[in-house]
């Protein structure tokens, strides 16, 4: 059987439950609540597993805050065997406009503490991940205010329609692959 990690970024408490930076976390718990699973707290993470057409996904909520987000990516690879072809990381980007959601193979971190940290715990940028998009409907110097502000009311209103497109994006990735993937979601 086939595993994956899918390695969906946050930061964890109250505090930042409906944040633009916790994207991640809520395509997590989408997932988690169309396939009926639970999250189990274990080490660095909050990790469950999905049983999908003969491949296993497994999912994990990092408990390391976002900048140390490569601590538990790198755990749970070495901890459950699998390889950087079979990690998807799952973030949000202020480089996207609001919604837009965009899977790749590898790439830079943009500048984003998350994914650079994974970057430097896998030594590679090769690895896929589906970015979210968040905009950047902010002024100079308010970035980490506008990462960690809660969405606006008409952008909370589209969410659970992306959360839900991201979701399949992810099943795809695990069942059919990147290039597919990539061909029938990227700018649709």
């Amino acid at each position: 059987m086939s595993k994956f990690l899918i390695a969906c970024l946050g930061n964890v408490g109250p505090e930042y439950e409906n944040t633009r930076h916790n994207i991640g976390f809520k395509v997590a718990d989408y997932l988690c609540a169309k396939h009926k699973v639970t999250f189990n707290l274990e080490r660095l993470a909050f990790k469950t597993e999905i049983k999908l057409k003969g491949k296993t996904m497994i999912i994990i909520k990092p408990t390391t805050y976002m900048n140390l987000s490569g601590k538990a990516v790198n755990y749970w690879l070495q901890t459950e065997k699998i390889n950087t072809d079979k990690l998807l990381v799952v973030a949000d980007d202020i480089a996207l406009p609001f919604g837009t959601l965009r899977i790749k193979p590898k790439g830079s971190d943009g500048g984003h503490n998350g994914l650079k940290n994974i970057q430097e715990s896998l030594a590679s940028d090769v690895y896929a991940r589906l970015r979210f998009g968040i905009g950047n409907n902010f002024s100079k110097g308010k970035q980490v205010n506008y990462v960690l502000g809660e969405w606006a009311t008409e952008e909370f209103q589209e969410l659970s329609d992306r959360i839900i497109k991201a979701a399949d994006m992810i099943e795809s990735f695990c069942l059919a692959g990147m290039q597919f993937t990539m061909t029938n979601f990227n700018n649709k």
